[in-house]
């Protein structure tokens, strides 16, 4: 399979709850890159999506779109060409360098709550610029965290991202969330603060088997 797929996609819906829904445009994509639209405010709130066929006729369920929102620096992922498609900006954290200037649309910038969600900055360095969302309910983390398997010892259902192994952002275990999106792979809507604790506390001692895991995937042993 291929590790970023494009072209086509045969969109799959994943992580749908009352106030939004979550889509992977190319399910057959190693990457697994997961999309997320969320009702905020009474506003429809589209986060770091991944066009598909099928995906505006999937947001006209939770009502008109309100703003389409990049919450990593790199990723310019379909927002410009989704934001065009329904005549709004995208919205870009205010400290974030870099992505808005990538982008092909208008773009807004917001700074510590954007509707009923608060956001922080979760990782800012020269190298990685991420932040997250919080609205006492849902918990929105684009990069750090995933469910994907290349994320993941074999004992974890939840990982830290890989190039974060060694540090990770320990901030997270301080949410009370019901519900983790995540940038990529299905969300995690159980046990929610268990398991984030459990993937940060393991993020290091686990990192060798998730290495060794993934290497010998990628030579296909």
């Amino acid at each position: 399979m291929p590790i970023k797929a494009s072209g086509d996609a045969e969109m799959e819906v994943v992580d749908r709850f009352d106030d939004g829904v979550g889509w992977i445009a190319h399910p057959e994509e190693t990457m697994q890159r997961a999309s997320h639209a969320v009702v905020s405010d009474d506003e429809l709130w589209v986060l770091d999506p991944v066009d598909a066929e099928g995906v505006d006729e999937l947001l006209a369920e939770f009502g008109e779109v309100a703003g389409v929102v990049t919450l990593l620096d790199r990723h310019k992922r379909d927002c410009a060409a989704i934001a065009n498609r329904h005549d709004v900006p995208v919205f870009v954290p205010e400290w974030m360098n870099g992505v808005a200037n990538a982008l092909d649309a208008p773009t807004e910038r917001f700074g510590g709550q954007l509707a009923d969600f608060r956001v922080d900055a979760l990782v800012d360095n020269p190298l990685w610029q991420e932040a997250v969302l919080y609205d006492g309910e849902t918990l929105v983390v684009p990069e750090a965290l995933g469910t994907v398997d290349y994320f993941r010892a074999s004992s974890e259902s939840l990982g830290v991202h890989p190039m974060l192994r060694m540090i990770p952002p320990r901030s997270l275990r301080e949410y009370d969330a019901e519900r983790l999106l995540v940038g990529h792979g299905p969300g995690v809507f159980e046990g929610v603060n268990e398991h984030i604790r459990t993937a940060i506390k393991g993020s290091r001692s686990k990192a060798p088997s998730m290495y060794l895991k993934s290497f010998k995937q990628f030579l296909g042993f």
